[in-house]
């Protein structure tokens, strides 16, 4: 819709707490009954702190801590947190929000990322941001938005992986944990999505997997070439 006549806009449907099912996982809206035990190994899991490290929250070393975090997080509206499951074990391995979310001007954003040990770098983590992004297009959103502090250099390469597009720094945008924050911007807009789309689904499938898990083809090379 990007240069389009806008008057006969109504704006996105809000996102709603219910499962979306994928492939490999689905997410879940975020439960304390059901998810700590799982999710607290996985946050609290060899490399936690750098898991943590740029994230709003410290690590919770106990699992009072945690617990109440949880509490908290899953009554929240906004950020609206789902948990990461593996569907073949059925274990939360991560989580993460939907946040920012404006339906009158369809802008929403994926944040409040942490994906624990057995998740990162997987499928799974692939189609839990896949399986975000094509709800927000699909419910009518025009701009799903990754957001990250500058210096954290992984965050930045895996959204031009998943095909964001960056579009610029915030410079002093943020306080976070006593440190200056500046923030860098990317996104993808709902004109870009069907060729990306085809992108994810492509790499997704099992036949661009060997026997050991290996892809053939990946993410980067599927991806639509960039206007210059």
């Amino acid at each position: 819709m990007t240069d389009a006549n806008l008057n006969d806009w109504v704006g996105a449907q809000p996102p709603r707490q219910k499962t979306i099912h994928g492939r490999y996982v689905d997410l879940e809206p975020l439960d304390l009954q059901q998810h700590s035990d799982s999710l607290f190994a996985a946050a609290s899991a060899e490399g936690s702190d750098e898991r943590f490290r740029y994230l709003p929250q410290t690590p919770q070393t106990t699992r009072a801590d945690f617990d109440e975090w949880m509490s908290t997080a899953s009554q929240s509206p906004d950020p609206l947190f789902f948990a990461v499951v593996d569907r073949s074990t059925g274990r939360a391995e991560g989580r993460q929000a939907l946040m920012r979310i404006d339906a009158n001007n369809g802008v929403i954003e994926i944040g409040n990322i942490l994906w624990g040990p057995a998740l990162s770098r997987t499928r799974g983590a692939t189609e839990a941001l896949f399986l975000f992004a094509d709800l927000a297009f699909a419910s009518g959103y025009r701009r799903f938005e990754w957001k990250c502090d500058n210096d954290n250099a992984p965050s930045k390469k895996a959204a031009t992986r998943f095909g964001f597009t960056f579009e610029g720094l915030f410079r002093q945008h943020l306080v976070v944990k006593g440190r200056n924050r500046d923030t860098a911007w990317f996104s993808i807009i709902d004109t870009e999505w069907p060729s990306l789309r085809a992108a994810y689904l492509q790499w997704l499938d099992e036949d661009n997997f060997d026997e050991a898990g290996v892809q053939k083809a990946s993410l980067s090379a599927l991806m639509p070439a960039r206007a210059e």
